[in-house]
């Protein structure tokens, strides 16, 4: 879902979230004071994470329902440019007035004070409950997620059927075994970018959560279990693409965006992804015979990755309130969901709105919705930001070769140390 980040973009980050926590207070304050009424304001301004392809039909609809006000976007890609730029706006006071809630700072912006409680809100029931839920503390919501998204090896059936694919496989070696096939045809089997845990792994480490009732995380955090214990044997299975060469090392380099142009070009079978990714594909190339497949298991288990989608936000001190919480209603409404489901093909789940899925999230979309789906810093209990930075350190160097499974089960454990 977002670029590749150098170590010192990493550490300028953590710095950035260091910063955010020391003027927490302070902005928490100065919110009942903020002379940001916005009450004579006709611009909007919103931080998409979003592209400007993907979000200019929602705000011309927006400006065109609204003629009194107007909305200047600004886009940067997520996770980790995001989250920096907002933290480093919100530290400097000059945060727009929407911008994206998620997994990685929900706890600052929440505990920080920095995002208006959208509880009272009208539309409020319209969020399903497990959105609600994501970005919710002590009862009061914070964010307004209007999706859920899942993500597996998304395929090129076209592509694969050249290689002999005839039906999903159902064991992680049977997908060991069709990347090989794929490999022998001259084709790279499989990509997933290295800016993130990966689709894969965070699948092969959903079935080690669901065998302890969904509570792998809260255990770690609480002492009663480990990354080495939990992480170890689901990275020695996802480690096998590296080994057996469906995956090639190289990847460690890869960005999300460069993931996504080798598949649209044709120059790589399958990759790991969200349905989040599909619309963008769709538009750039209409003609991919395409399916989304579950995650095999070494104990053929299928699993997806996925979570609830990033929420919108209002600003504390939002400059222009009113115009913010208008604009916030309309991205939930039935008709900003549709405009975003027509642009992105999301797994829509807010309540006035039913969407017409594409056909190769027809298996993927009953586990979304059931929420039979696992994403690790989603289910993080704190520190999730470094965690992620952490991670995304440790799994780079792993599939560069450089540490093993344990090493980097071994690191999480360090760094989770390190911070409580």
């Amino acid at each position: 879902m977002s670029l590749h980040t150098s170590a010192p973009t990493r550490r300028r980050v953590i710095r950035a979230l260091v910063a955010l926590t020391a003027v927490a207070t302070a902005a928490a304050a100065l919110t009942g004071c903020s002379s940001g009424s916005g009450s004579g304001s006709k611009t909007v301004t919103f931080l998409s994470w979003d592209p400007k392809t993907t979000m200019q039909p929602l705000i011309d609809e927006f400006q065109k329902e609204n003629p009194g006000l107007t909305v200047k976007a600004s886009y940067t890609p997520p996770v980790t440019q995001y989250v920096q730029k907002l933290q480093t706006q919100l530290g400097s006071n000059t945060a727009p007035d929407v911008f994206i809630i998620t997994a990685e700072n929900k706890h600052q912006l929440m505990d920080g004070g920095f995002v208006k409680d959208l509880s009272g809100e009208s539309w409020i029931s319209n969020i399903a409950p497990a959105a609600k839920d994501t970005y919710s503390k002590s009862g009061k919501v914070y964010g307004a997620a209007v999706a859920s998204w899942g993500g597996g090896i998304l395929i090129n059936k076209d592509l694969a059927a050249k290689a002999g694919y005839t039906a999903p496989p159902k064991t992680w070696q049977e997908f060991i075994d069709l990347g090989t096939k794929l490999k022998d045809t001259g084709v790279t089997p499989f990509y997933e970018a290295a800016d993130g845990i990966p689709v894969t792994l965070s699948a092969l480490l959903g079935v080690e959560n669901a065998s302890r009732d969904g509570k792998m995380d809260d255990q770690i955090w609480s002492g009663k279990t480990s990354f080495e214990k939990t992480w170890t044997d689901p990275v020695k299975t996802w480690n096998e693409l590296f080994e057996k060469g469906v995956e090639p090392r190289t990847a460690a380099g890869l960005t999300g965006d460069q993931v996504l142009q080798q598949f649209e070009q044709g120059k790589v079978a399958m990759i790991g992804t969200g349905s989040w990714a599909l619309g963008g594909i769709k538009q750039a190339a209409p003609n991919l015979n395409l399916d989304y497949l579950a995650v095999p298991n070494t104990k053929g288990d299928l699993y997806w990755c996925g979570a609830v989608s990033p929420g919108y936000a209002i600003n504390a001190k939002a400059k222009n309130a009113a115009g913010a919480e208008k604009f916030v209603e309309f991205l939930q409404s039935k008709k900003g969901v549709e405009l975003y489901q027509k642009e992105t093909q999301s797994i829509t789940t807010t309540k006035d709105f039913t969407p017409d899925l594409d056909p190769s999230l027809s298996a993927m979309a009953p586990a979304v919705r059931d929420g039979k789906i696992y994403l690790p810093a989603v289910n993080w209990p704190s520190h999730a930001d470094a965690m992620t930075s952490e991670s995304v350190a440790l799994l780079q160097q792993t599939i560069s070769g450089k540490i093993t499974p344990e090493q980097f089960a071994q690191g999480m454990d360090t760094k989770l140390k390190s911070l409580q």
